[in-house]
């Protein structure tokens, strides 16, 4: 009789053994499941996210463009004709040619700064001149700003660009200089260019920001973080207040 009930004890045990190891499975299956699904989830949602970013890039590239477009054509062209004006001026009134030289040697000034600024705002110039000349020129545009040093030595680079990514970068790279032209306060910028892997790292030394405040920065940063993630690239900021900001924009190692 006692070895009937112990037997019975072990085949109950068995049984209730199995019976959690049964449901220990089926945890483990949901489990997996629950994973694989919000995998495809989270993966959807970047998909989405990636496409919607670069519909939003498209159309702000197409912008600038537009306005490339019209410096180019239009104030570029009434810049033409006020120094074509002003030249038959002086041919007509020899005696004003030298109080009028100044003005001369402005209007071409201004003609340079904006055929320039139409440069840097047409992806067309820049997709036929590449990322390095485009932010080269960009640099020496600024470096006409004779309250803040630029330290810069265009690299060689080698990495062949895809068209969107040239663009994105820099677009990125001009966000991040107007950013330190308006809040940094800073007196020297440091731009280096790593070729590979491909990286853009841009120091000064402003006044800095709390990094853990980023998203009350304004969209300037914001906006960089989400172009950046468009090409599958890290962008970093690292800053403290009263210590400058470094932001380091670098593709990532697959």
């Amino acid at each position: 009789m006692n070895t009937n009930i112990a037997f019975g004890i072990i085949i109950g045990f068995l049984f209730i053994c199995l019976i959690i190891l049964f449901c220990i499975v089926i945890i483990k299956l949901y489990i997996q499941k629950i994973k694989k699904y919000n995998a495809v989830i989270y993966e959807k949602e970047i998909t989405f996210q990636k496409t919607l970013n670069s519909a939003l890039l498209e159309s702000q590239e197409h912008l600038l463009n537009n306005i490339s477009q019209d410096l180019h054509d239009d104030a570029g062209q009434q810049l033409t004709v006020i120094n074509f004006q002003l030249e038959h001026f002086k041919l007509d009134w020899p005696d004003t040619s030298a109080a009028l030289n100044p003005v001369s040697e402005s209007l071409a000034h201004l003609s340079d700064t904006l055929r320039k600024v139409s440069h840097s705002l047409n992806n067309q110039w820049l997709s036929q001149n590449g990322l390095i000349k485009a932010i080269s020129q960009e640099v020496e545009r600024i470096k006409k700003n004779k309250f803040i040093k630029i330290d810069y030595i265009e690299p060689t680079v080698e990495k062949v660009f895809k068209a969107e990514e040239q663009i994105v970068l820099f677009r990125i790279f001009q966000e991040c200089l107007n950013n330190t032209f308006k809040h940094a306060r800073a007196s020297q910028i440091s731009i280096q260019i790593q070729p590979k892997p491909f990286a853009i790292c841009i120091e000064d030394n402003g006044v800095g920001f709390d990094t853990s405040q980023i998203q009350s920065q304004g969209i300037g940063i914001i906006n960089c973080q989400q172009r950046a993630s468009v090409i599958d690239y890290h962008f970093e900021i690292q800053s403290q207040p009263n210590s400058g900001t470094k932001i380091i924009l670098s593709e990532k190692i697959q």
